[in-house]
């Protein structure tokens, strides 16, 4: 188990802090996201600073990065590659697309159609994409980082369950509070350039967190608690979709990243309260006899499942 994952997550924080003003609690779990080897979904108005918090986060963690533009006509084609064929020797020479990195922005993925968003299905899941019968490894980490605007602003296409399931946490960036408007519009006004980040986390020290998730270990009255908020989730008019297995899964590994975070070699369960909103609630659906949100649904869980 490695020690001293706090002072490297605490020192990442901070670095993408100077970019990104009173966001502390959304990068950690970003953060926690990358390090459980899942993908992140940022669902927030235009200008919000999720293209900041992207590319930062792969500036401190020494990470290749690409973004893509989501359009509406954006084809699989141009995130995946193509084979262009050449007529001197006859031959197809692939060209690799933007998917081929370490962080990946998708900006914007709900204004794709949903042919183009599912081209990111099998990259997230197994980290290798299949072009014309041949499958190609993505590089370690492969990280997704995608963007989706609320969905009642024009020209979007919601995301299918299915994709949704894919993203293991969904974070909102919201409004900066008054102090930190404050803090950024000074830095705009005083500031010549962008602040330089610094490396933070290496190759090596990143990928011995991500191998050491596996060995916090979760004692049986966790399990309990973590099977306790699943079954809630999946009983009750509240819930018309309740926590799938791959969800359940999802959010006892990120409460074992959250811990490792910590310095620790065991979870709580103010680990797993601390990730259940990022990673249940866009997983959750509201049955017909309740008016709340995703988020409202997690209250409810907070409320109805004791600790003990």
């Amino acid at each position: 188990m490695t020690i001293g994952n706090k002072a490297l997550v605490d020192a990442a924080v901070a670095e993408i802090a100077k970019v990104l003003l009173g966001k502390e609690p959304q990068l950690r779990q970003a953060i926690c996201c990358l390090l459980a080897s899942g993908h992140l979904l940022i669902e927030d108005l235009p200008g919000m600073g999720k293209t900041t918090l992207s590319h930062a986060l792969a500036q401190v963690l020494g990470l290749s990065y690409k973004r893509v533009q989501f359009t509406s006509d954006l084809l699989p084609a141009d995130i995946l590659g193509l084979s262009i064929y050449h007529g001197s020797d006859q031959s197809f020479e692939f060209h690799p697309g933007p998917i081929f990195t370490q962080v990946l922005l998708a900006d914007e993925i709900n204004r794709s159609t949903p042919r183009t968003q599912s081209a990111l299905l099998e990259a997230m899941a197994e980290g290798q994409v299949t072009l014309e019968g041949d499958t190609r490894a993505l590089p370690t980490p492969f990280f997704v980082i995608a963007t989706q605007n609320p969905l009642e602003q024009s020209g979007t296409y919601p995301l299918p369950e299915s994709q949704l399931d894919r993203f293991l946490m969904r974070i909102e960036l919201g409004y900066p509070d008054a102090k930190a408007e404050r803090l950024m519009l000074r830095a705009t006004h005083e500031a010549t350039q962008k602040p330089t980040l610094e490396q933070c986390i290496d190759e090596s020290a990143l990928a011995g967190i991500r191998a050491a998730v596996d060995d916090v270990h979760a004692s049986d009255s966790l399990l309990d608690y973590v099977q306790r908020i699943a079954s809630r989730s999946r009983q009750g008019g509240e819930f018309a979709v309740g926590l799938s297995p791959r969800g359940v899964l999802a959010l006892l590994r990120s409460a074992k990243t959250w811990a490792l975070m910590d310095d620790r070699d065991h979870v709580l369960p103010d680990d797993v309260q601390a990730v259940l909103p990022g990673v249940v609630a866009h997983r959750l659906q509201p049955g017909g006899g309740f008016s709340g949100d995703g988020m409202a649904l997690v209250a409810l869980l907070r409320r109805d499942v004791d600790v003990v």
